[in-house]
């Protein structure tokens, strides 16, 4: 009976280390949250301060959104599911690095809601195509709760610890909704290793 019990127990140690193996990077991130704005405070920064740039730091995982040269928010995000490097190719799970624009939104993303980032400009368009490759495409700046998990009370502010997207920036859902009220369509991004 205690053999049984103990290769029981070893078993269901075995099978918890491997599903924490394969689905380490979406368990929760449990890092401070910052104060959400309150729809006057995103009122007054579009009337005051509007976002004219949306700054990527990579390496630090954080955007940064600007009015000129002031920062006015200031985001933790979740990249590709391999980040270091330019996206070069559809596939590669990088997100690209340069300069690009905002330039449509999709508020029924699978993912929330989501802003579309200019990605591939004819740079990169080129690059893909000499190597008799597809460029990609469809990178955004996205929630990280699919929109039907929406419903569940954590899920606005649900953070990954770990990189999980296929190469596009993945915020909480929280911090979706101030992008969203901030950054105009034709809004410049620059993301940076």
């Amino acid at each position: 009976m205690k053999l049984g019990l103990a290769i029981g127990f070893a078993l269901l140690v075995i099978l918890l280390g491997l599903a924490f193996y394969k689905y380490e990077k979406f368990i929760p991130n449990l890092a401070p949250i910052h104060p959400a704005l309150s729809a006057q405070e995103i009122e007054e920064i579009n009337k005051t301060k509007p976002v004219t740039t949306i700054e990527v730091f990579k390496q630090q995982r954080q955007l940064k959104l600007k009015h000129h040269d002031q920062i006015i928010r200031s985001y933790p995000f979740r990249l590709g599911f391999n980040p270091i490097g330019h996206k070069q190719f559809e596939g590669d799970g990088k997100t690209p690095e340069g300069t690009y624009t905002i330039d449509w939104r999709n508020p029924q993303s699978a993912y929330y809601k989501s802003l579309h980032i200019s990605y591939p400009n004819p740079n990169d368009l080129a690059y893909a195509k000499q190597r008799q490759k597809s460029a990609g495409g469809d990178v955004m700046i996205h929630g990280t709760v699919p929109t039907p998990a929406t419903a569940f009370p954590a899920s606005s502010t649900y953070m990954p610890r770990k990189d999980w997207t296929l190469g596009c920036i993945a915020v909480t859902n929280a911090d979706m909704d101030e992008i969203w009220q901030l950054v105009k369509n034709g809004t410049q991004i620059i993301i940076h290793p």
